[in-house]
C-alpha cells in the first residue's frame, strides 16, 4: 500500500468526525454571535444615544439614511474609527441596492460550504474548517441583517482622514485611502478566504510528498530481493 493510500484510510471524511463537526460549529457559533452582538452595541452606542431602525421595508429602501452623527476615534493617528453607516451592498458596499441577490447568492453559498465541508475536507483539515466556520459566519451574519434589519449595519472605518496621493481617487468612492465601512462579519469572510487558500496551497504541497514518497516506496518494493541499491557515485 503507498503512503497516499495509508493517508486516505487513516484519515476519514470530514462529515464523519465529531471533532471535525465541533471545530466547524463552535468557530462558526462564536464568530456569528460576536458579530451580530457588535452590530447590535455599536446602534446602542456609537451616536451618543440608541439608534432605533424603523421597519426592515423602510431600511431597505436605499433613501432611508441613519440620524447624523459625528462617529467616535478609536485607534489613535486615525487609524479606526466607529461610524455607523447601513449598507444596501455587499462586502465593503460593493453592489448597492440588490438585496435580493445577495440574500439568494447568500444562501447558495451556504449550502456550497456545507457540502465542501462534508465531500471534500478531511478528519484532520482544520484549518479548512475554521477558513469554512469564518466564511459560513460572515455570510451568515450579513444574510440576518438583511432579512431582518433590511440592510447591512457597518460601523468600522479603516484609516479615516487619510487621502489618497497625487489628488487620485477611488470611482464613486472619494479619496481615503480606505473609504469603505465594514462589519465583523465583512473581516470572517476575507480572513476565512485566506485561510481556505492557505490550507489549499499546503493540502497540495502534502499531496506531492506523499505521492512522490510513495513512488520511492514502490520502486524499492520492486527491486529483487538479492539485489543491492545502486551505489552512490
Amino acid at each position: 500500500m503507498s503512503a497516499v493510500d495509508c493517508a486516505s484510510t487513516s484519515d476519514g471524511p470530514a462529515w464523519r468526525s465529531r471533532g471535525a463537526w465541533a471545530v466547524l460549529l463552535l468557530t462558526l457559533a462564536g464568530v456569528l454571535a460576536l458579530d451580530l452582538w457588535s452590530k447590535s452595541w455599536a446602534f446602542r452606542t456609537v451616536a451618543g444615544e440608541p439608534v432605533e431602525l424603523p421597519d426592515r421595508t423602510v431600511v431597505a429602501d436605499p433613501a432611508f439614511r441613519l440620524p447624523w452623527h459625528e462617529g467616535v476615534r478609536v485607534v489613535p493617528g486615525d487609524l479606526l474609527d466607529f461610524r455607523l453607516v447601513l449598507n444596501h451592498g455587499a462586502v465593503f458596499g460593493i453592489g448597492q441596492n440588490k438585496r435580493w441577490v445577495f440574500v439568494t447568492f447568500t444562501i447558495v453559498a451556504v449550502a456550497a460550504g456545507l457540502w465542501v465541508f462534508g465531500a471534500w475536507t478531511r478528519r484532520t483539515s482544520t484549518l479548512s474548517h475554521v477558513g469554512l466556520a469564518l466564511v459560513l459566519a460572515g455570510g451568515l451574519g450579513n444574510l440576518y441583517d438583511r432579512l431582518t434589519v433590511g440592510a447591512v449595519r457597518d460601523f468600522m472605518h479603516l484609516l479615516p482622514r487619510w487621502d489618497l496621493p497625487f489628488g487620485w481617487e477611488w470611482p464613486n468612492a472619494g479619496r481615503e485611502v480606505f473609504p469603505w465601512i465594514f462589519n465583523v462579519a465583512d473581516v470572517s469572510l476575507l480572513v476565512g478566504m485566506g485561510l481556505l487558500l492557505i490550507a489549499s496551497s499546503g493540502a497540495d504541497r502534502a499531496r506531492a510528498a506523499a505521492r512522490a514518497s510513495g513512488t520511492v516506496a514502490a520502486t524499492a518494493s520492486e527491486r529483487p530481493s538479492g539485489q543491492a541499491a545502486d551505489p552512490a557515485p
